[in-house]
């Protein structure tokens, strides 16, 4: 059985769980998210691995990234990710990695972006799936209107890292 290395690490936002697989990050997710099990099951599944509370270089070097990040000294990650899931939510995964540290899109704009505009609801489907939080930013998703919405990490969390990139 293969398995994914997990280590937790206590944000200024709040608890998140870390996980590697095969030397790549595939998972920095907040530890209490409603999704929790939903994410857990999709990694475990299609990767068939198990978890193992066990550190790495990989986990290491994404804890010190992260306290970098928190500090702001640090905009972007340089942290190999493993996406783990259908083809489309990876297009919005990667997408998401290409919006500019301390910006923010809608919804919209990334639909269009990926070149369906008519996949909004598909395209924040995908966000909310997203398994890798803060590496992948799903935190710069905000409404049409300019709002925050919907965060796995709660709306508070979501407000913090948007207050750290734009300072």
């Amino acid at each position: 059985m293969n398995k994914i290395n997990i280590q937790y690490y206590h944000s200024p936002c709040g608890k998140l769980i870390l996980g590697e697989y095969n030397g790549q990050l595939c998972l920095c997710d907040w530890q209490y998210r409603e999704a929790r099990t939903t994410v857990d099951n999709r990694l475990t599944k299609r990767l068939n691995a198990i978890f193992v509370e066990e550190d790495s270089d990989i986990l290491q070097a994404a804890r010190q990234q992260l306290t970098e990040y928190f500090n702001a000294e640090r905009n972007t990650f340089a942290i190999p990710l493993l996406m783990v899931g259908t083809p489309f939510q990876k297009t919005v995964w990667q997408a998401l990695t290409e919006i500019p540290f301390g910006s923010t899109t809608s919804y919209l704009q990334l639909a269009e972006k990926i070149g369906n505009k008519r996949a909004t609801r598909a395209v924040a489907n995908a966000n909310g799936a997203n398994a890798i939080s803060i590496f992948i930013p799903c935190h710069r998703i905000i409404g049409n209107n300019g709002k925050l919405v919907g965060y796995a990490g709660g709306l508070e969390a979501k407000q913090k890292l948007l207050h750290i990139e734009q300072q």
